[in-house]
C-alpha cells in the first residue's frame, strides 16, 4: 500500500523535529512530494511504453521493463519538470539554487545525458569518466549539485511510477531475482527487512518507487553471497537503521528494519533522514 502525501509531510515533520540538520533537504523533498502528485494528477499516461508480449522474456532474462539507454522517448515533459523542480531550490536555498543555474548554464550540465547515465550500473562504467564528467563539477560545493542529482532522477520519477504501478503485480509473479529493479533498472539505495514477514528484505527503487523481494544474505550489486564476507553496522540508538555491506565489491545499502507487520514507511525520506549512515559508509571505504 502506498505512503499517502498527508502521511509523508507528517513523516517528515517528525524527522525535522528529530534531526534537525536536515531540515533544508526535508522541506525540499516535501515540496518535492506535492509537486509529484500534482504531476501525476495531470497524467494520462506514461513517456515510457512497455511491450506487453515481452514481458515475461525480459523477466526472465533480467531485463527492466523500460530500456532508458536503449531506446529513444520523448523526454520533453520531464525536462519540463525538472525545471519546476530548480524553481523549489530557489525558494528553499537561494544561494545553492544561484550555483546550480549558472552550472547548468554554462553547459557543462547536460540533463538528458545524464539522466541516461544515471542508469548505468558501476559494474557496466567501471573506468568510463564519461558518467563522472557529466554528474559532476569543480566547484567546491558538491552538495548543491547533489540537488541536480535529486531533481534529475526525480524528473523521470512520476513517469516512470505510473509504469511500476500500472504492471507492478504482473512483475512480482515473476520471481524477479536480479539486484537492480525490475521496471527501469535502476540500482537500489535503500530497503527494508519485514519483521513480520519472516524477516524479508525488500530493495526500494527511488527512481520508479517499486519495491522488490531480494536473498538477505546476497550483495544486490554483486551478487555475492558468502556470508563471511556480508556484514553489516548501524549507529547506537538509530538501531532502526542499519547499512548491510559487501566486502568483495566495497558496495553497501541501506536498510530500515520494520518490527510492524503494518508499518509502511516512505524511503523517500527515510534515504534523506539517514544521509550520516552514507558518509559513515564512504569514511569506512564502501561506494
Amino acid at each position: 500500500m502506498a505512503v499517502t502525501l498527508r502521511k509523508s509531510l507528517k513523516i517528515i515533520e517528525d524527522y525535522k523535529t528529530a534531526n534537525p540538520h536536515y531540515t533544508d533537504l526535508l522541506d525540499i523533498l516535501a515540496d518535492i512530494l506535492i509537486l509529484r502528485e500534482e504531476y501525476r494528477k495531470n497524467m494520462k499516461d506514461s513517456v515510457f511504453h512497455v511491450e506487453e508480449n515481452l514481458i515475461a522474456q525480459k523477466m526472465e532474462g533480467g531485463l527492466p521493463l523500460v530500456d532508458i539507454t536503449g531506446k529513444e522517448y520523448d523526454l520533453s515533459r520531464p525536462k519540463k519538470y525538472f525545471q519546476s523542480l530548480i524553481v523549489i531550490a530557489e525558494k528553499r536555498m537561494p544561494e545553492a539554487a544561484r550555483e546550480i543555474t549558472s552550472f547548468i548554464d554554462s553547459g557543462e550540465f547536460d540533463w538528458e545525458k545524464a539522466v541516461k547515465a544515471s542508469f548505468e550500473r558501476i559494474d557496466e562504467y567501471a573506468g568510463d569518466e564519461s558518467r563522472t564528467e557529466i554528474l559532476s563539477s569543480s566547484d567546491e560545493s558538491r552538495d548543491n549539485f547533489d540537488l541536480i542529482d535529486l531533481f534529475a532522477e526525480e524528473s523521470l520519477r512520476p513517469e516512470l511510477e505510473y509504469i511500476a504501478e500500472k504492471y507492478g503485480a504482473v512483475v512480482e509473479k515473476t520471481g524477479w531475482a536480479e539486484g537492480y529493479c525490475p521496471i527501469c533498472g535502476k540500482e537500489p539505495k535503500i530497503g527494508e527487512i519485514r519483521a513480520g514477514e519472516d524477516g524479508k528484505r525488500y530493495l526500494f527503487c527511488h527512481q520508479c518507487g517499486f519495491k522488490w523481494n531480494f536473498r538477505r544474505i546476497k550483495c544486490p550489486f554483486c551478487g555475492n553471497d558468502e556470508q563471511q564476507s556480508l556484514a553489516y553496522f548501524a549507529v547506537e540508538g538509530e538501531e532502526r537503521h542499519r547499512v548491510d555491506v559487501c566486502n568483495k565489491c566495497r558496495r553497501y545499502i541501506k536498510i530500515v528494519e520494520l518490527p510492524k507487520a503494518e508499518e509502511e514507511p516512505n524511503l523517500d525520506v527515510e534515504d534523506i533522514a539517514t544521509l550520516h549512515l552514507d558518509m559513515i559508509a564512504y569514511d569506512e571505504g564502501y561506494d
